[in-house]
């Protein structure tokens, strides 16, 4: 490997704590100025360093060499911590077998079972809205989003308290994971109150999902859901025996599932439904096509294609605000990224977000922009640029149908309701394992049966001012 050049280090690094005190106060900001350093870029984390991938053609080789640039470094430790061995945090090693046994969930054929589901919640949840009233969008996606998880993983019913404890404790790992991604391990014991909720939390999960398993195991009937296929999971590639997934395996799958099924999806929709209200414009032409292609009857699998700007909707939401916003890898191997050297045991760390709002690869990367993912725009942006699923080996086995959950739920939601912003609402990211919405309390106001007008808030005319809905 010759005429290799040296790596440039990011600006703003000091002493003992290198970049920790930027990147803790704005990460998002610290991560899109990188790039003006360089392709690849070296930061010091405390006593870490670490090489920042700022280009999309590097990004891509890391992601397609799974086995030199393996899933490890500080994010992917905490994240063990709660998923164990689980199918997104395994190691090369594992991962094929793991892949094979719980591919078979998320064949096409299984698609339009889990659409019917999704639809029949989202109607549920819209149903109960009244009129007027405001919402907190965030919380009630995710509970939303958790309960098509919960009917597609499980094919159960969570009672209400258990739904919300195991919710609960899903935010509590998820917000801790990035703050003790960056700090030092010798830390992870100190008796404070964060770290008391943390164990807490990360040991109650995984116990709450084994006793449905465990239920399941012994019911011994396939309910078409997740569950029963990775009970049932038979791998080929192993030989005569055909190796099955061990309880532990099985666990650590479903807890895997049920967070990204729940908060990647839920965020993303809590931001579609920001970003419409914040261009009324692009909600109009949504109500347009919803009202079109659903004509008033529930959303089906079978609607997915002629959804076509609802998905663009969504697309360009995992644009601006991709969920997974970063993560890391560990080389295995000494190797070279383009013109750089990089060392064995080099924690790698590369972020959609920050490819997603590069200008160079999105013209005016922060506009919202539905139609720049038109087939017949004269500029479409670089798939390899436009990571929110990853890519490669490892991309998200369920990317298909999380983006067909979104869709159909979005479009539900969509065909009767407005979400309108507060007045002097700030929304802000809650930077922590993803990028999820802050403060987002929206007004839900009923459409018309024409699909084009709205009915006055219930509390108008002598009757009761609306609650609002946590």
């Amino acid at each position: 490997m010759k005429n290799l050049s040296p790596i440039p280090t990011a600006a703003g690094g000091l002493p003992l704590l290198g970049h920790l005190v930027p990147l803790l106060r704005d990460p998002l900001g610290f991560l899109t100025r990188l790039p003006e350093h360089g392709d690849l870029v070296r930061v010091r984390l405390g006593p870490l360093t670490a090489l920042v991938v700022c280009d999309p053609a590097l990004t891509g080789h890391v992601l397609r060499d799974d086995r030199t640039f393996d899933k490890g470094g500080p994010l992917y430790d905490r994240a063990r911590e709660v998923a164990g061995n689980g199918l997104a945090s395994c190691p090369h090693g594992d991962h094929r077998r793991q892949r094979r046994l719980v591919q078979p969930a998320f064949l096409p054929t299984r698609m339009p079972g889990y659409s019917e589901a999704t639809t029949a919640r989202a109607a549920e949840t819209t149903a109960s809205w009244q009129d007027g009233e405001t919402i907190d969008v965030h919380a009630v996606m995710q509970e939303l989003t958790a309960r098509i998880a919960v009917d597609t993983l499980f094919s159960t019913t969570l009672p209400p308290d258990v739904l919300a404890q195991a919710l609960g404790d899903l935010n509590t790992t998820l917000d801790g994971m990035i703050v003790r991604t960056v700090t030092p391990p010798l830390l992870d014991w100190l008796p404070t109150p964060g770290n008391r909720r943390y164990h807490r939390s990360r040991t109650r999960l995984p116990r709450t999902l084994h006793h449905i398993v465990a239920e399941s195991r012994a019911e011994g009937v396939d309910r078409g859901d997740l569950l029963s296929m990775l009970l049932t999971a038979r791998d080929p590639g192993s030989g005569p025996a055909e190796q099955t997934l061990t309880d532990a395996e099985i666990i650590d799958q479903i807890v895997t599932f049920f967070g990204a099924g729940t908060d990647t999806t839920s965020s993303t929709l809590a931001w579609a439904l920001h970003l419409l209200g914040q261009h009324p414009e692009i909600e109009k032409r949504l109500h347009v096509e919803v009202d079109a292609v659903l004509d008033g009857r529930p959303a089906t699998h079978a609607d997915l294609p002629r959804l076509e700007l609802t998905g663009r909707i969504l697309t360009e939401t995992l644009r601006l605000w991709p969920p997974t916003w970063l993560l890391t890898r560990t080389c295995k191997a000494d190797t070279h990224l383009g013109r750089y050297p990089v060392p064995a045991g080099t924690t790698v760390v590369f972020s959609a977000y920050l490819l997603h709002r590069q200008a160079g690869l999105y013209p005016d990367p922060d506009r919202f922009d539905p139609d720049r993912w038109a087939p017949d725009h004269p500029h479409p942006p670089r798939r390899e640029a436009f990571l929110p699923f990853g890519g490669g080996a490892r991309k998200c086995i369920g990317d298909r149908f999380a983006t067909s959950v979104m869709v159909l739920a979005l479009a539900t939601i969509a065909a009767r309701w407005r979400l309108q912003p507060l007045p002097g609402a700030r929304v802000r990211p809650a930077v922590s394992a993803l990028l999820s919405p802050v403060g987002l309390r929206m007004r839900a106001t009923a459409r018309a049966a024409t699909g084009t007008a709205s009915r006055p808030p219930s509390g108008e005319g002598g009757g009761a001012e609306p609650a609002d809905r946590e």
